[in-house]
């Protein structure tokens, strides 16, 4: 009967040790850039992850587009976090969508932490990123 019970025990221990590391290796959640300019919130999508603009400090137009025809719309709900897929342990390669200037650029995620993301925008094998913390 100890035997049973103490297996019971070992298997709840594992499994709850196994759900702890699959939610802290879970990049999905709202993100506050490093500079605290934008909330953005990362979702899974076609087998990756990908994010849009949910709150601005400063609300503001996607005035630097490409696209003459979408420099009107407002940057909340634009997607930013472009078709990011697994490359690794807590890791995604995809695209960034950069409103600052409209250009997407390749991009990495790396979650570092349960609440720390580090987001990285490259320009052939240079890039450039920041880290941003888990928000509710």
């Amino acid at each position: 009967m100890k035997a049973i019970i103490l297996k019971a025990s070992l298997a709840a221990t594992l499994s709850i040790g196994l759900t702890t590391s699959a939610l802290a290796a879970d990049a999905a959640g709202t993100w506050l850039r490093a500079n605290g300019s934008a909330k953005i919130k990362i979702a899974k999508c076609g087998g990756g992850l990908c994010g849009n603009i949910v709150w601005l400090k400063k609300p503001s137009k996607d005035i630097h587009n490409k696209d003459p025809k979408l420099r009107g719309r407002s940057l909340i709900g634009t997607q930013t976090i472009l078709g990011m897929k697994p490359n690794g342990d807590s890791n995604w390669k995809g695209k960034i969508y950069n409103a600052e200037d409209g250009k997407t650029y390749s991009g990495n995620l790396k979650l570092v932490s349960a609440n720390k993301l580090k987001v990285e925008g490259c320009v052939m094998v240079f890039c450039r990123g920041e880290t941003w913390t888990r928000t509710k």
